[in-house]
């Protein structure tokens, strides 16, 4: 049996509620169902009672569970041996990005670490949706949110960094439409927008101290692809609101300015989250660190070069 099947059946009978528990593993009810039902056919016998308003044990699944939840602590303890014994690097490492993640930092990153530990195999989830652990076979994914909702979400994680948003511009859209510098200026300019799972991300929230502008955007086109609207920005077709970790490069570079530096966007937070504690590896402490390590040389770059001031980066604490 699959130790992610036994998670799933412990939750459910926790929480008395496929829904809830699929909601809690970060992954589909219908794979919920699915690793509940390869259990109960490897046993040959019903756990639960299902009824259109409760789940419950069965006589069966009450015998059951306290077995299986030693057999889970045993196995995830094994687990934990063999990873820390281990004296190289090995093993396939299983990973979602986003799409522009994986495209740049990550891809270079990954190439970097596979190149200096030959033993180590990827398969690589690049997608700008959200993965489902199980249902696409993920061990570990990137993922920008808070520390509340790794902790809402039932998940282990790692936080690499924060992440400072810019408005930016390419010097030629600048020199044909000029640079706005308030948030009634910057209506009336072409904005570049990303949209996923249908919502339109169109309203862009601005600080000034304590003073909060939400400025309705005006846009020519939009896309589901983060990378496409940093490529669009740096053609000169408008204004796009990019994360530091996505620009540093093109700002470096000078393909990208940054406008309104005396206004605010809420900064975000990187995670490498896992569905569980027991599923980090060597190789997956190894792609943590490496990739703090860079975002923390993009960082200096920025500062370096007066791009940006260290407040506007904080380290973490």
């Amino acid at each position: 049996m699959k130790i992610a099947d036994l998670q799933v059946l412990i939750k459910i009978a926790e929480l008395q509620s496929i829904t809830a528990a699929a909601n809690q593993l970060d992954m589909s009810s219908a794979s919920a169902s699915m690793a509940l039902k390869r259990i109960e056919q490897g046993l040959g016998s019903q756990l639960f009672v299902r009824t259109t308003r409760s789940i419950r044990l069965t006589p069966e699944g009450e015998r059951y569970l306290p077995i299986c939840q030693q057999a889970l602590e045993l196995l995830q303890q094994g687990q934990m041996v063999v990873n820390e014994e281990q004296k190289s690097i090995t093993g396939e490492v299983k990973i979602a990005v986003s799409s522009e993640m994986g495209r740049n930092l990550m891809r270079v990153l990954l190439n970097q670490v596979m190149d200096e530990h030959k033993a180590v195999t990827l398969r690589l989830h690049v997608s700008d949706s959200r993965v489902d652990f199980y249902r696409d076979g993920v061990d570990v994914a990137l993922r920008a949110m808070t520390k509340s909702a790794v902790q809402d979400s039932n998940l282990y994680g790692f936080q690499i960094c924060n992440i400072p948003h810019f408005l930016c511009a390419s010097p030629d859209y600048i020199a044909e439409h000029g640079a706005p510098e308030t948030p009634d200026q910057l209506s009336q300019h072409n904005a570049l927008l990303y949209k996923l799972y249908e919502v339109m991300h169109d309203s862009w929230e601005l600080y000034q101290g304590d003073d909060k502008y939400k400025v309705k955007v005006t846009s020519n086109r939009a896309v589901n692809d983060g990378d496409i609207v940093r490529r669009w920005c740096v053609d000169g077709t408008g204004i796009a609101k990019k994360s530091a970790i996505d620009v540093t490069e093109d700002l470096l570079a000078g393909r990208l300015q940054r406008i309104m530096t005396d206004y605010q966007i809420p900064m975000t937070e990187m995670w490498l989250v896992l569905p569980s504690r027991q599923m980090i590896s060597p190789a997956i402490r190894l792609i943590r660190d490496a990739l703090k390590a860079k975002i923390q040389s993009l960082r200096e770059r920025l500062i370096t070069a007066q791009l940006l001031t260290e407040d506007e980066w904080p380290n973490l604490k």
